[in-house]
């Protein structure tokens, strides 16, 4: 028996493909729980020039060093998920003014649309990204996830992130806190 997982395509981006790259994150910012996983409101990201959705798709296209962000592709061809890794070069400071002490994958901006959640579209997402890193050769894969989305804390948990005791005012509200989970290479 095949799954359903196999009829969709894992890719990362091609830098031509910036208008895509731009809706799928627009859509994700209208995301009941975007004000959690997300440092910024739609408002903001509808605002930014195409410039800006240019060099951001360059960026972390096929081929770029820096970064690279994924998507999942639907058997219509319709974006359904993504995710990006940035990499981090030990003695340079991360987006929280924490010291990057190894060359590390920092992933952010997850998201898979609802009407495909819970079909094992996130952990072949979360799959390919990190054997991604693993090939450029970072140490560890990172993330940070917000001490209240439960949900995204359970799925890193079950693909084998971990706490790993830091924590960062969540910039949006300095009350709250932001969660670093690690994923170590065996």
């Amino acid at each position: 028996m095949s799954s359903p997982t196999e009829t969709y395509v894992v890719r990362a981006i091609r830098a031509e493909e910036w208008t895509a790259v731009k809706a799928l994150r627009l859509l994700a910012l209208r995301d009941a729980i975007a004000h959690l996983a997300f440092l910024e409101t739609y408002d903001e990201a509808a605002a930014k020039p195409d410039s800006f959705w240019q060099e951001r798709a360059a960026g972390a296209c096929e081929g770029s060093a820096g970064a690279r962000q994924f998507v999942v592709e639907a058997p219509d061809a319709q974006w359904v998920g993504t995710l990006t890794v940035l990499v981090e070069e030990p003695g340079t400071t991360d987006w929280a003014g924490l010291p990057v002490k190894r060359r590390q994958g920092h992933v952010v901006g997850v998201y898979v649309r609802p009407e495909h959640r819970g079909c094992g579209l996130t952990e072949v997402l979360f799959d390919e990204a990190v054997q991604w890193a693993w090939g450029i050769g970072v140490e560890r894969v990172r993330l940070m996830v917000h001490e209240d989305n439960g949900r995204a804390q359970r799925f890193y948990r079950r693909v084998g992130f971990v706490p790993s005791g830091v924590t960062v005012p969540f910039v949006k509200d300095a009350g709250q806190q932001e969660l670093e989970f690690v994923l170590e290479r065996d």
